[in-house]
């Protein structure tokens, strides 16, 4: 009983300390913010947008909930495919590369990226603009830089969003985007804001959030810069043979197509492989590298630079197919 007493009074000292240390930095915030401040200060950033940016702003609780319990991805490639690559996306995929179809052609011109992959990551990342995220960037990012699980890397995010609204780019009320910070029409972190975005129609800003042009060119320049190849497609859908050995799937497993061609790999339909003898690999998206095979090319890397996931890329190049003239 003495020892049941003993625990229950030392659980209820853990529980107040564990509330007080919470309480103590939930009231240190606004300390934190003053020095931050002070460095945004020193950094450059004008003190105009210092107090339109910073002054008042709060740690959003629900920005933290969904970094510390961010959902398990249980979806399999299957089902990922249909729901991300789906029928109604295709339609409007066409529709749109249709309707732009003058100003993507002389963006693709311009940095050597097919449209249809333009369109593609477009659709996918925010369904062709209409999902661009509802949190304000500037608060969701200081509130990753105090109480975040890699403070380090979101306070730098926050010193380049601040910056962003120091160019002039947009205003900080109107710089919405998910909760971990990814903005505009094609999703850019701050970093890759001031890396790759774009004032394709030269009015002074990159705005990435409601001008199209932008949004375009943002998006091809990023490929670009990333070893992008206009003379080469992602990848596409293969059948093995039974007698594959799994010792050659997986991306850092690389051969001439007229290899893979040997070794009994053939396209979806039964055909032989293209006889340009690209260097590529073959991968199974699904975890356990079951189900649907593919060989990929420069391109499919390329994409993983923006989403390091095979599911990711597999469904732009995927979507890319389907929408093509």
């Amino acid at each position: 009983m003495v020892l049941c007493k003993y625990l229950a009074f030392l659980l209820i000292v853990f529980g107040l300390s564990i509330s007080l240390v919470t309480n103590a930095k939930a009231v240190d915030f606004n300390t934190w913010l003053d020095k931050l401040k002070t460095e945004a200060k020193r950094q450059g950033i004008s003190q105009k947008t210092i107090d339109n940016s910073l002054i008042g702003i709060k740690p959003i609780p629900r920005v933290i909930e969904l970094d510390r319990k961010q959902p398990e991805f249980t979806l399999t490639f299957a089902e990922y495919l249909k729901r991300v690559v789906s029928d109604r996306r295709i339609t409007i995929g066409k529709s749109k590369l249709k309707k732009h179809e003058e100003l993507l052609r002389q963006i693709s011109s311009k940095y050597g990226v097919q449209s249809r992959y333009i369109v593609a990551l477009w659709g996918i990342e925010t369904d062709f603009g209409r999902i661009t995220g509802g949190f304000p960037v500037i608060s969701s990012l200081a509130t990753l830089a105090y109480d975040g699980r890699r403070s380090k890397f979101f306070r730098k995010e926050l010193f380049l969003a601040l910056k962003i609204v120091d160019g002039g780019h947009i205003l900080a009320k109107d710089m919405i985007g998910s909760w971990a910070g990814a903005m505009g029409q094609n999703q850019f972190m701050p970093s890759s804001f001031h890396a790759y975005a774009v004032d394709y129609d030269n009015d002074g800003s990159k705005d990435i959030w409601k001008t199209l042009p932008d949004v375009f060119a943002s998006i091809a320049n990023y490929l670009s810069k990333s070893g992008w190849r206009a003379d080469q497609t992602w990848g596409r859908p293969v059948r093995l043979p039974e007698s594959f050995s799994r010792k050659f799937l997986g991306r850092k497993i690389k051969k001439p197509l007229s290899e893979w061609q040997q070794l009994g790999v053939r396209t979806l339909s039964g055909q032989d492989l293209p006889k340009r003898n690209l260097i590529s690999s073959i991968i199974r998206p699904e975890k356990g590298q079951i189900g649907p095979a593919f060989v990929i090319y420069n391109n499919y890397e390329v994409i993983l630079k923006w989403n390091r996931s095979n599911y990711f890329a597999t469904a732009v190049g995927t979507l890319s197919d389907k929408i093509k003239h």
